[in-house]
Protein backbone atom coordinates (compact mmCIF):
# COMPACT_ATOMS: atom_id res chain seq x y z
CA UNK A 1 0.00 0.00 0.00
CA UNK A 2 1.23 3.56 -0.21
CA UNK A 3 1.25 6.29 1.90
CA UNK A 4 -1.66 7.96 1.97
CA UNK A 5 -2.11 11.33 3.83
CA UNK A 6 -3.82 13.39 0.94
CA UNK A 7 -0.67 14.19 -0.94
CA UNK A 8 -0.74 15.37 -4.34
CA UNK A 9 0.90 12.22 -5.56
CA UNK A 10 0.41 9.20 -3.35
CA UNK A 11 2.52 7.27 -5.99
CA UNK A 12 5.70 8.41 -5.01
CA UNK A 13 5.70 7.09 -1.40
CA UNK A 14 5.70 3.99 -0.08
CA UNK A 15 5.45 2.58 3.49
CA UNK A 16 8.17 0.52 5.11
CA UNK A 17 4.71 -2.08 5.28
CA UNK A 18 4.54 -1.70 2.18
CA UNK A 19 8.56 -2.53 0.97
CA UNK A 20 8.59 -5.15 3.65
CA UNK A 21 5.75 -6.94 1.63
CA UNK A 22 7.40 -6.68 -1.89
CA UNK A 23 10.92 -7.68 -0.84
CA UNK A 24 10.72 -10.01 -3.50
CA UNK A 25 8.34 -8.60 -6.39
CA UNK A 26 11.10 -9.47 -9.06
CA UNK A 27 8.73 -6.08 -10.42
CA UNK A 28 10.51 -4.10 -7.81
CA UNK A 29 14.15 -3.10 -6.90
CA UNK A 30 14.87 -1.63 -3.24
CA UNK A 31 17.64 1.18 -3.80
CA UNK A 32 19.87 2.20 -0.97
CA UNK A 33 21.56 5.62 -1.17
CA UNK A 34 23.47 7.30 2.29
CA UNK A 35 25.53 9.99 3.29
CA UNK A 36 27.13 7.62 5.25
CA UNK A 37 28.24 5.58 2.15
CA UNK A 38 29.47 2.64 4.02
CA UNK A 39 25.84 2.51 5.71
CA UNK A 40 24.81 0.47 3.46
CA UNK A 41 27.48 -2.95 3.69
CA UNK A 42 26.93 -2.59 7.56
CA UNK A 43 23.37 -3.98 7.10
CA UNK A 44 20.76 -3.01 4.58
CA UNK A 45 16.73 -4.02 3.48
CA UNK A 46 17.19 -7.59 1.96
CA UNK A 47 17.20 -7.47 -1.92
CA UNK A 48 18.33 -3.89 -2.05
CA UNK A 49 21.24 -2.20 -3.95
CA UNK A 50 23.47 0.31 -2.48
CA UNK A 51 24.48 3.35 -4.89
CA UNK A 52 27.77 5.49 -3.71
CA UNK A 53 26.69 9.24 -3.98
CA UNK A 54 29.83 10.25 -4.28
CA UNK A 55 31.23 7.78 -7.26
CA UNK A 56 27.94 6.76 -9.13
CA UNK A 57 25.49 10.12 -8.80
CA UNK A 58 27.81 12.70 -9.98
CA UNK A 59 30.44 13.29 -12.77
CA UNK A 60 33.35 13.15 -10.54
CA UNK A 61 35.46 15.45 -13.39
CA UNK A 62 32.91 18.21 -14.11
CA UNK A 63 30.50 17.98 -10.85
CA UNK A 64 27.82 17.58 -13.05
CA UNK A 65 25.11 15.32 -13.05
CA UNK A 66 25.45 11.60 -14.29
CA UNK A 67 25.53 11.36 -18.21
CA UNK A 68 22.88 10.05 -19.91
CA UNK A 69 25.01 7.12 -20.75
CA UNK A 70 26.49 6.99 -17.70
CA UNK A 71 22.73 6.76 -16.20
CA UNK A 72 21.94 3.62 -18.26
CA UNK A 73 25.28 1.87 -17.05
CA UNK A 74 24.09 2.34 -13.51
CA UNK A 75 20.68 1.24 -13.87
CA UNK A 76 21.40 -1.48 -16.58
CA UNK A 77 24.12 -3.03 -13.85
CA UNK A 78 21.94 -2.50 -11.42
CA UNK A 79 19.09 -4.91 -13.15
CA UNK A 80 16.75 -1.81 -13.73
CA UNK A 81 14.71 -2.17 -16.59
CA UNK A 82 12.29 1.23 -18.11
CA UNK A 83 8.94 -0.35 -16.70
CA UNK A 84 10.36 -1.58 -12.97
CA UNK A 85 9.67 0.46 -9.63
CA UNK A 86 12.32 1.90 -7.86
CA UNK A 87 11.83 2.33 -4.57
CA UNK A 88 14.66 4.41 -3.14
CA UNK A 89 15.14 5.32 0.86
CA UNK A 90 18.67 6.07 2.80
CA UNK A 91 19.62 7.49 6.17
CA UNK A 92 19.47 11.12 7.07
CA UNK A 93 15.39 10.91 6.12
CA UNK A 94 16.10 10.08 2.94
CA UNK A 95 18.39 13.01 1.91
CA UNK A 96 20.12 11.07 -0.68
CA UNK A 97 17.60 8.81 -2.14
CA UNK A 98 15.72 12.20 -2.88
CA UNK A 99 18.50 13.07 -4.71
CA UNK A 100 19.04 10.03 -6.51
CA UNK A 101 14.58 10.15 -7.39
CA UNK A 102 15.22 14.06 -8.76
CA UNK A 103 17.67 12.13 -11.18
CA UNK A 104 15.76 9.24 -11.86
CA UNK A 105 13.24 11.76 -12.70
CA UNK A 106 15.68 14.24 -14.79
CA UNK A 107 15.74 11.45 -17.38
CA UNK A 108 12.53 10.58 -17.49
CA UNK A 109 11.79 6.95 -15.45
CA UNK A 110 8.23 6.59 -14.81
CA UNK A 111 7.91 4.13 -11.72
CA UNK A 112 9.68 5.72 -8.73
CA UNK A 113 8.99 5.86 -5.32
CA UNK A 114 10.76 6.97 -1.78
CA UNK A 115 10.28 4.62 1.23
CA UNK A 116 8.83 6.89 3.64
CA UNK A 117 10.92 7.34 6.77
CA UNK A 118 14.12 5.30 5.23
CA UNK A 119 16.37 3.93 6.99
CA UNK A 120 15.58 5.03 10.45
CA UNK A 121 11.60 4.30 9.49
CA UNK A 122 12.82 1.06 8.99
CA UNK A 123 15.07 0.56 12.17
CA UNK A 124 12.31 1.95 14.40
CA UNK A 125 9.45 -0.67 13.48
CA UNK A 126 12.21 -3.49 14.21
CA UNK A 127 12.58 -4.57 11.05
CA UNK A 128 15.05 -6.95 9.79
CA UNK A 129 19.12 -5.81 7.95
CA UNK A 130 21.29 -8.19 6.46
CA UNK A 131 24.46 -7.82 5.00
CA UNK A 132 23.86 -10.05 1.83
CA UNK A 133 24.49 -8.01 -1.45
CA UNK A 134 21.61 -9.65 -4.06
CA UNK A 135 22.51 -9.93 -7.61
CA UNK A 136 20.51 -9.90 -10.59
CA UNK A 137 20.76 -9.91 -14.41
CA UNK A 138 21.80 -6.83 -16.06
CA UNK A 139 19.52 -5.16 -18.61
CA UNK A 140 19.39 -2.87 -21.46
CA UNK A 141 18.39 0.33 -19.40
CA UNK A 142 16.93 3.47 -21.94
CA UNK A 143 17.05 6.91 -20.70
CA UNK A 144 15.23 9.57 -21.73
CA UNK A 145 16.53 13.26 -22.55
CA UNK A 146 16.98 15.23 -19.79
CA UNK A 147 13.86 17.12 -18.58
CA UNK A 148 15.78 20.44 -17.36
CA UNK A 149 12.54 21.61 -16.73
CA UNK A 150 13.36 20.32 -12.78
CA UNK A 151 17.22 21.93 -12.56
CA UNK A 152 18.04 25.32 -11.99
CA UNK A 153 21.58 26.26 -13.19
CA UNK A 154 23.51 29.16 -11.90
CA UNK A 155 22.65 31.42 -14.76
CA UNK A 156 18.64 31.02 -14.33
CA UNK A 157 18.71 31.51 -10.63
CA UNK A 158 20.23 34.91 -10.99
CA UNK A 159 17.01 35.89 -12.66
CA UNK A 160 14.99 33.99 -9.31
CA UNK A 161 16.34 37.19 -7.09
CA UNK A 162 13.77 39.58 -6.19
CA UNK A 163 11.59 38.05 -9.46
CA UNK A 164 7.85 38.68 -9.27
CA UNK A 165 6.02 35.52 -8.83
CA UNK A 166 9.12 33.54 -8.01
CA UNK A 167 10.69 32.42 -5.00
CA UNK A 168 13.85 30.82 -3.89
CA UNK A 169 13.86 28.25 -0.51
CA UNK A 170 17.23 28.04 1.53
CA UNK A 171 16.97 24.83 3.07
CA UNK A 172 20.17 24.77 5.06
CA UNK A 173 19.96 24.88 9.00
CA UNK A 174 19.54 29.28 10.09
CA UNK A 175 23.25 29.11 10.86
CA UNK A 176 23.97 28.59 7.41
CA UNK A 177 21.59 30.37 6.19
CA UNK A 178 22.87 33.79 8.14
CA UNK A 179 26.10 32.63 7.48
CA UNK A 180 27.48 31.49 10.60
CA UNK A 181 28.91 28.65 9.37
CA UNK A 182 29.78 27.05 5.77
CA UNK A 183 28.81 23.78 5.91
CA UNK A 184 27.19 21.00 9.15
CA UNK A 185 29.96 19.83 10.99
CA UNK A 186 32.15 16.91 9.15
CA UNK A 187 30.69 17.88 6.02
CA UNK A 188 33.76 18.77 3.88
CA UNK A 189 32.08 20.18 0.41
CA UNK A 190 32.15 24.05 1.48
CA UNK A 191 32.39 27.50 -0.32
CA UNK A 192 34.24 30.47 -0.26
CA UNK A 193 32.45 32.72 1.28
CA UNK A 194 29.03 32.23 3.50
CA UNK A 195 25.34 33.74 3.74
CA UNK A 196 22.82 33.25 1.19
CA UNK A 197 21.51 34.21 -2.39
CA UNK A 198 19.48 37.54 -1.85
CA UNK A 199 15.61 37.47 -1.77
CA UNK A 200 15.46 33.74 -0.73
CA UNK A 201 13.54 32.37 2.65
CA UNK A 202 15.05 30.24 4.85
CA UNK A 203 13.14 26.87 5.53
CA UNK A 204 14.98 24.00 6.79
CA UNK A 205 14.53 20.87 5.12
CA UNK A 206 14.58 18.92 8.32
CA UNK A 207 10.86 21.34 9.12
CA UNK A 208 8.75 18.59 6.51
CA UNK A 209 9.59 15.23 7.84
CA UNK A 210 7.71 14.10 11.73
CA UNK A 211 10.52 12.46 14.56
CA UNK A 212 10.30 9.23 12.97
CA UNK A 213 11.43 10.64 9.33
CA UNK A 214 7.94 10.63 7.59
CA UNK A 215 6.83 12.98 6.01
CA UNK A 216 4.37 15.77 7.57
CA UNK A 217 0.82 15.38 6.21
CA UNK A 218 -0.60 17.77 3.41
CA UNK A 219 -1.72 20.23 5.72
CA UNK A 220 1.29 20.67 7.86
CA UNK A 221 3.32 21.11 4.47
CA UNK A 222 1.32 23.98 3.07
CA UNK A 223 1.42 25.58 6.26
CA UNK A 224 4.88 25.45 6.30
CA UNK A 225 5.63 26.42 3.19
CA UNK A 226 2.70 28.63 2.16
CA UNK A 227 3.33 31.22 5.63
CA UNK A 228 6.73 31.79 4.33
CA UNK A 229 5.50 32.42 0.82
CA UNK A 230 6.56 29.64 -1.38
CA UNK A 231 2.88 29.54 -2.65
CA UNK A 232 2.04 26.95 -5.77
CA UNK A 233 1.23 29.47 -8.15
CA UNK A 234 5.14 30.75 -7.95
CA UNK A 235 8.14 29.27 -9.69
CA UNK A 236 9.91 27.90 -6.92
CA UNK A 237 14.34 27.28 -6.72
CA UNK A 238 15.01 25.21 -3.86
CA UNK A 239 18.68 24.83 -2.77
CA UNK A 240 21.41 23.80 0.13
CA UNK A 241 24.84 22.87 0.37
CA UNK A 242 25.50 20.34 -2.81
CA UNK A 243 21.32 20.09 -3.86
CA UNK A 244 21.01 16.81 -1.94
CA UNK A 245 18.64 18.74 1.48
CA UNK A 246 17.05 20.40 -1.26
CA UNK A 247 16.25 17.34 -3.45
CA UNK A 248 14.52 16.54 -0.32
CA UNK A 249 12.31 19.54 -0.47
CA UNK A 250 11.82 19.66 -4.03
CA UNK A 251 10.47 16.09 -3.38
CA UNK A 252 7.96 17.65 -1.15
CA UNK A 253 6.85 20.20 -3.14
CA UNK A 254 6.71 18.97 -6.72
CA UNK A 255 5.34 15.73 -5.58
CA UNK A 256 3.52 15.80 -2.33
CA UNK A 257 2.13 19.30 -2.65
CA UNK A 258 2.02 19.50 -6.49
CA UNK A 259 3.39 22.82 -7.17
CA UNK A 260 3.87 23.12 -10.53
CA UNK A 261 7.28 24.63 -11.15
CA UNK A 262 10.03 23.21 -8.90
CA UNK A 263 13.87 23.24 -9.84
CA UNK A 264 16.46 22.10 -7.71
CA UNK A 265 19.47 24.15 -7.75
CA UNK A 266 22.27 21.71 -7.37
CA UNK A 267 25.24 23.87 -7.38
CA UNK A 268 23.76 25.24 -4.42
CA UNK A 269 26.09 26.92 -2.33
CA UNK A 270 29.46 25.49 -2.84
CA UNK A 271 29.23 27.06 -6.22
CA UNK A 272 27.41 30.59 -5.34
CA UNK A 273 28.95 31.09 -2.70
CA UNK A 274 32.44 30.60 -4.33
CA UNK A 275 31.86 32.78 -7.54
CA UNK A 276 33.31 36.14 -8.06
CA UNK A 277 30.74 39.07 -8.94
CA UNK A 278 27.38 37.38 -7.46
CA UNK A 279 25.00 38.72 -4.84
CA UNK A 280 25.05 37.42 -1.42
CA UNK A 281 23.44 38.26 1.96
CA UNK A 282 25.51 37.72 5.15
CA UNK A 283 23.29 38.70 7.85
CA UNK A 284 25.75 37.26 10.29
CA UNK A 285 28.70 39.39 8.96
CA UNK A 286 26.13 42.74 8.74
CA UNK A 287 25.66 42.22 12.48
CA UNK A 288 28.98 41.74 13.50
CA UNK A 289 30.13 45.49 11.32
Amino acid sequence: MATDNGYANNATLVSTQWVAEHLNDPNVRLVEVDVDTTAYEQGHIRNAIGWNWQTQLEDTVRRDLPTKEAWERLLGNSGIGNDTKIVFYGDNNNWFAAFAYWIAKIYGHQDAALMNGGRKKWELDGRELVKEVPSSPATSYRAGEPDERLRALQFQVRDYINAPNRAMVDVRSPAEFNGEILAPPGLPETAQRAGHIPSATNVPWGLAANEDGTFKSRRELEQLYQSKGITPEKQIVAYCRIGERSSHTWFVLKELLGYADVRNYDGSWTEWGSMIGVPIENPSAQASS
